[in-house]
């Protein structure tokens, strides 16, 4: 399998990249792709455009304030960028309920001048100590002596990790528009952005209209903005995240309802679950761990979409669990084929990136078509940029 990177990018330039994001959240252009077909909206006629027996699935995880500055006694200041909890739990939930102390893997900004002293970060009345226990894997262990949890912590110490290309320093802003109005299980250093569009009144008329929705949580991690820079994509190292689905999940997925996903984590999330039904197919007992070629490796049989979610719901009433806790690295990419989702709200994405290449997964060549409309026509493009409702031909 071979595909060329340099087929899925495009010209974006610079002025087109949205820094802060629009006065009103669902004011936002929105790109309708109805089967081969374009039309300009705004994003508060979205209701008007769905299906009424649509279930919509958001992420609602929360961006966790994830940079944290340290300042020596020389002057010279560390960027601790949090990336993955180790100890006292490698769950992000549990992560972020530590008390007195925790340790996670970073990345670390001007690392050549921390040597191994520990770091002092002191603010509200509270000491944060940083140790650096593993330069190499970029291990951080954190103390602090009051009563605090760490989300509380980083809450009261950190600054809103926003994406590299804007560019710009986080502002007190940020910390509620780079945040979903849903936003509910800490633990992501990337906000799902496709949510960032809808408001109160959005949801008050998808629900006049019988819309329904539901949250499942992908806990969207740095790896969202590695670019592709190998030349065959298939080739790319995906990032790997953690997910967490609930029983009634399933049941509302086995309902019979047109699925869409509410940006590219749902997505993955979905098409993520129906691969663990494939595999407790084949294994009861299969851990809920889906690499990233696993949808290019499996047997020719696929199951339907209802018996892989049936084999998960099996597993989970077999096990008394209403929680399912599990990790991702799914990569779709174009010759992947759909399973759970039917329609995709995204936003506009990076030329090149692992995002493109879903969405030409998904409505295949005219990704472009897509893409070439858009900036002729105005769109603000990435995470604080307009959106799209997207639905693909009819397959055969």
């Amino acid at each position: 399998m071979d595909i060329s990177i340099s087929n899925y990018t495009y010209t974006l330039p610079p002025e087109r990249i949205a820094v802060y994001p629009l006065a009103n959240r669902d004011q936002s252009k929105l790109l309708f792709y109805d089967q081969g077909t374009i039309h300009h909206q705004v994003f508060s006629s979205l209701p008007d455009l769905l299906p009424a027996d649509t279930l919509l699935f958001f992420n609602d995880t929360k961006v966790i304030p994830a940079r944290l500055h340290f300042q020596k006694d020389t002057g010279a200041v560390i960027e601790i960028f949090l990336l993955h909890p180790v100890l006292p739990s490698t769950l992000v939930m549990e992560a972020m309920q530590a008390h007195h102390h925790c340790t996670w893997q970073c990345t670390l900004g001007n690392l050549k001048r921390w040597k191994d002293e520990p770091l002092f970060k002191t603010f509200h009345g509270i000491t944060l100590k940083a140790t650096l226990r593993d330069r190499e894997a970029g291990l951080v262990e954190f103390e602090w002596a009051t009563d605090h949890s760490f989300a509380e912590v980083v809450n009261l110490a950190g600054e809103t990790p926003l994406p590299p290309y804007l560019h710009r320093k986080a502002e007190q802003a940020d910390r509620e528009r780079y945040q979903t109005i849903y936003s509910h299980h800490e633990g992501a250093v990337a906000a799902p952005t496709a949510g960032l569009h809808f408001t109160p009144a959005i949801f008050d008329q998808l629900k006049a209209k019988g819309i329904a929705h539901d949250f499942v949580t992908l806990h969207v991690s740095a790896g969202t903005f590695q670019p592709v820079k190998v030349e065959n994509a298939v080739e790319h190292v995906m990032h790997n995240e953690q997910v967490v689905v609930t029983r009634d999940n399933l049941d509302h997925l086995l309902s019979g309802r047109y699925i869409v996903p509410v940006g590219t984590t749902s997505m993955r999330t979905l098409e993520s679950l129906y691969w663990y039904g494939v595999k407790l197919l084949k294994d009861p007992q299969a851990v809920f761990a889906i690499s990233q070629h696993e949808a290019y490796t499996a047997a020719d049989h696929r199951p339907t979409r209802d018996e892989a979610l049936r084999a998960v719901v099996d597993y989970m009433d077999r096990n008394q669990l209403e929680l399912l806790t599990g990790e991702t690295s799914i990569y779709i990419m174009p010759g992947y084929t759909f399973r759970v989702c039917e329609a995709l709200i995204t936003n506009f994405h990076q030329p090149g990136s692992t995002l493109i290449l879903l969405v030409a997964a998904f409505i295949g060549e005219d990704w472009r078509k897509v893409y070439n409309e858009s900036l002729a026509n105005g769109y603000r493009f990435l995470s604080y940029g307009d959106s799209s409702l997207l639905i693909p031909r009819t397959r055969s």
